[in-house]
């Protein structure tokens, strides 16, 4: 590696760790609040550690792409503006060497977003929902709210007036589980969780009546009070977005048997063909989606270094502009074939490759005018 590209290699690489380090705190912001509630609802730190490893990886899909544009294009814009580009071109140095070490890490970076598009972030989805379902399966009490009436479980109403921690404060519950409906009133009741159940360990209670034999108020101290099933675990089938790269190519094979077999029947109707061909096209289409996020990345820099040398004059402004533009344009393309992904009769799944090849040509268009 020569001085000349050692020096420019060397500028990218560090403004594009700040600009990663930068994205990545922005887009993650969500999930830091997501993780801070969590927190304070008392989830143990193992699952809110696991909730935030299976989680980050997918932010970098967009992370590592925007941050090769934003470095890409303030990094020669910069150097355009001072002249460093002119300086080069006297002494005999185009655009196509200064480029050739950016260049190459992107194709490190498109490598880096394949596996983590195709193999990280379909487990991390997966992970990630049964996380979810455990945090809401191990802090039940956060269910109930006070000063309202909550009819979600079973056979039950509750009431209570305040919460502090685990235990609730002038409770008046309804219950509909025996042969004659009853009210149970409590001063407080501490709450905990036993599986799928909900246990209320209710203290100077009164129950009105005690059965349909005994139609008669009765008192007690304690009286522990159980909601059976008050927690239904939801169980999540795999969806096209679970699925790695062996999977999902699997899937398109049988999709594809379906299909043609549906349609070699004249029997099956057209509403069954139509289904399995949008099935096919919506799991093309998140194949495809994979791809061309990946491709984000060498496609961000062969568009923001000429761009880039464009922009001489307040480098910043202009290329954080110029780099908004690209991007836009780059991912409104896939979320537009993403939500067109069921009519297969547009193709979407190949439609959401247009970015690639617009970009191809813009980049044919700019790099031979600042060579």
């Amino acid at each position: 590696m020569k001085t000349i590209e050692r020096y420019v290699f060397g500028s990218f690489l560090s403004s594009f760790l700040l600009a990663f380090l930068v994205l990545s705190f922005v887009l993650t912001i969500g999930l830091m609040v997501q993780i801070v509630g969590f927190i304070l609802d008392g989830v143990s730190a193992s699952l809110i550690g696991r909730f935030a490893l299976v989680s980050f990886p997918e932010t970098m899909q967009w992370t590592m792409p925007l941050a090769l544009l934003v470095s890409s294009v303030l990094v020669f814009s910069r150097m355009s503006a001072d002249s460093e580009i002119a300086a080069m071109r006297a002494c005999g140095i185009n655009l196509l060497t200064v480029m050739r070490w950016p260049i190459a890490f992107s194709f490190v970076c498109v490598v880096l977003g394949l596996f983590i598009n195709n193999e990280v972030v379909p487990r991390g989805h997966e992970v990630r929902r049964g996380l979810k379902n455990m945090v809401s399966v191990g802090t039940a009490i956060d269910l109930l709210e006070p000063g309202h009436i909550i009819d979600d479980f079973p056979k039950m109403k509750l009431y209570f007036g305040a919460k502090e921690g685990n235990w609730l404060h002038d409770i008046v519950v309804m219950d509909y589980s025996q042969k004659v409906d009853r009210m149970i009133t409590a001063s407080k009741a501490l709450v905990t969780s036993d599986g799928k159940d909900i246990k209320l360990d209710l203290y100077q209670m009164t129950v009105d009546p005690l059965d349909a034999d005994h139609p008669t108020m009765a008192r007690a101290s304690r009286f522990p009070y159980v909601v059976t099933n008050a927690i239904k675990e939801v169980k999540y089938s795999k969806k096209d977005k679970d699925l790695d790269f062996g999977d999902i190519l699997a899937k398109i094979a049988l999709q594809k048997k379906l299909v043609a077999a549906a349609q070699g029947k004249s029997k099956v109707k057209g509403s069954e063909k139509n289904y399995r061909k949008r099935d096919l096209s919506k799991t093309k289409t998140e194949l495809s989606k994979r791809f061309v996020f990946a491709m984000a990345s060498f496609c961000f820099v062969l568009v923001g270094v000429p761009l880039g040398i464009k922009a001489q004059r307040r480098e910043s402004s202009i290329g954080m502009a110029i780099s908004l533009a690209v991007a836009l344009g780059y991912y409104l393309v896939v979320i537009l074939m993403l939500s067109a992904q069921k009519n297969f009769a547009i193709h979407p799944e190949m439609l959401i490759w247009l970015p690639v090849p617009a970009c191809f040509a813009l980049a044919g268009y700019l790099i031979p005018k600042n060579l």
